[in-house]
């Protein structure tokens, strides 16, 4: 297999819509409880502590990479958290390429090879996504904020191994 990598893309946890609207709903709720407790003395101090290392925490997410994609000659390779394993897709098995919208949603949960309904889903944030159909009938939908160029690199790759 050829180690040349056609295209490479990362993803960050925390530049997720998701990601951050849940940090800063929690921080906000902490500061607005913080200016509403009566007795500063006991429970002021630890709202007012909780809501700056939930921003900390957010801002912190927002450098752990999520999803890393690259493309080579022969694969398609997905390496997600440092707990996940790497998931190679044959690009001898796969038929088709298609541009696809990830979701209608607004807020969409980072997911990493999660199976449904015979689709894995690979997605960290955007809107846009490249979705691959193998020779078995099981479809990759790939989250990307590079959709042309990834399309245009696997359109590439299908009409040379045909």
């Amino acid at each position: 297999m050829s180690r040349n990598i056609l295209l490479e893309e990362k993803q960050y946890l925390g530049l997720n819509h998701y990601s951050m609207l849940r940090g800063l709903v929690l921080a906000l709720f902490c500061f607005v409880a913080y200016y509403f407790t009566e007795d500063r003395e006991r429970n002021a101090e630890l709202l007012f502590f909780g809501g700056v290392a939930l921003l900390v925490l957010s801002l912190l997410s927002m450098f752990i990479k999520h999803l890393h994609t690259r493309v080579y000659d022969s694969a398609i390779e997905l390496d997600g958290l440092w707990t996940t394993r790497k998931v190679k897709i044959d690009i001898a098995s796969v038929v088709s390429v298609e541009k696809v919208p990830y979701s209608n949603y607004i807020l969409n949960t980072p997911v990493y090879n999660l199976h449904r309904n015979g689709t894995i889903s690979f997605y960290t944030s955007g809107k846009t996504a490249i979705k691959l159909t193998d020779r078995d009938g099981l479809q990759y939908i790939i989250g990307t904020h590079k959709q042309e160029e990834f399309f245009r690199v696997v359109n590439e790759l299908l009409s040379k191994a045909k």
